[in-house]
């Protein structure tokens, strides 16, 4: 009996010590957001679940499965995200006000506090400025896995992107790390990128939606043609499909779009597109950020869009959501 209590006392210590080796603690309070709920995705293919992390008191605790170092992006209930860079066995603790989430500090790993550092660097600089002094970050961190997050935040997933000092910067950072898939994948779609920039002409493609129907470039025929990249772990982009939804109804036959769906498994896309009875095609291979018509296209991230002129010329890559939809609607206006 003795021996049986022991055992359960070393259990209880050894869980109160820390977080086990296949998650990641995550744990914090906030300002000025007494009760909600905040949202963790992977944005590097770690892993295709979404977690619910809810704020009591101002206070909040998760742990999340982690089998792999990858960065999580932290959603917030006003859809603004910001990254968290996860480790086995790890965790953080974090402090913000919820009405100045850019001044947001978390503590507990290298990487996050380098990103906390790099936050409060560029707190009033200007875009220019501050591109400048992630470009220095890159340089001087080529193995640090803030780099990878700085290298897509400020010279990719941009409405101001700069494919060739990206390509500069991510030659730097293969170098340093020979065995990311991500980086390799990445230096192809820069060399994507090049292709879909303003005013050239939709590449050509040909693939299947996840009901088996054929999709390619000869579909956007319409006034307005739009690429749309989603998943049903961003809530960001579902709602925009629901905005989409309602442009594509009140302007029929003018508006041609294509979705293209980035979960890890395509009952998910078609479980959420049925359900929201979504009328046009979604591609979804299930193979993330590696799909050929992801590389094809230069997708830089889940809520990319690719706006398209009747004529097949690309209009705008890479837009916000609202500055998508007010394209689209500037577009149909003509």
């Amino acid at each position: 009996m003795k021996k049986n209590i022991f055992f359960l006392f070393l259990a209880l210590v050894l869980v109160s010590c820390g977080t086990d080796s296949n998650h990641f603690k995550i744990a914090g309070r906030f300002l000025n957001l007494n009760q909600g709920e905040l949202y963790v995705y992977s944005i590097d293919g770690g892993s295709s679940n979404i977690d619910t992390i809810r704020v009591e008191g101002g206070r909040f605790s998760r742990e999340v499965e982690c089998q792999s170092p990858q960065t999580l992006m932290m959603v917030f209930p006003n859809y603004s995200e910001q990254p968290i860079f996860a480790e086995p066995g790890k965790s953080v603790d974090i402090k913000a006000d919820a009405s100045h989430l850019k001044e947001m500090q978390v503590k507990g790993t290298k990487a996050n506090e380098a990103m906390t550092a790099f936050r409060q660097r560029i707190a009033n600089a200007s875009p220019p400025e501050a591109r400048q002094i992630a470009a220095q970050f890159i340089n001087d961190n080529p193995s640090s896995p803030v780099s990878n997050y700085l290298l897509r935040r400020f010279f990719v997933a941009t409405a101001d992107p700069s494919f060739k000092q990206a390509k500069e910067l991510a030659a730097i950072l293969s170098n340093e790390q020979k065995d990311n898939p991500q980086l390799a994948n990445l230096s192809k779609q820069l060399d994507a990128l090049s292709a879909t920039e303003t005013n050239k002409t939709l590449p050509a493609f040909a693939g299947v939606d996840a009901h088996g129907r054929s999709v390619s470039n000869r579909d956007f025929t319409a006034k307005v043609g739009l690429v749309f990249v989603w998943s049903t772990w961003n809530y960001e982009s579902m709602a925009t499909m629901r905005q989409l939804k309602a442009v594509w109804r009140q302007n029929p036959g003018k508006i041609h779009i294509m979705g293209i769906c980035l979960d890890a498994a395509k009952r998910d896309c078609l479980s959420s597109t049925d359900r929201d009875t979504i009328p046009w095609p979604n591609v979804c291979d299930g193979r993330l950020f590696e799909g050929p018509l992801v590389a094809k296209l230069g997708i830089r991230g889940v809520n990319d869009n690719i706006i398209v002129s009747k004529a097949g010329r690309i209009v705008a890559h890479g837009l916000d959501n609202k500055q998508m939809m007010e394209e689209i609607k500037r577009q149909l206006a003509k």
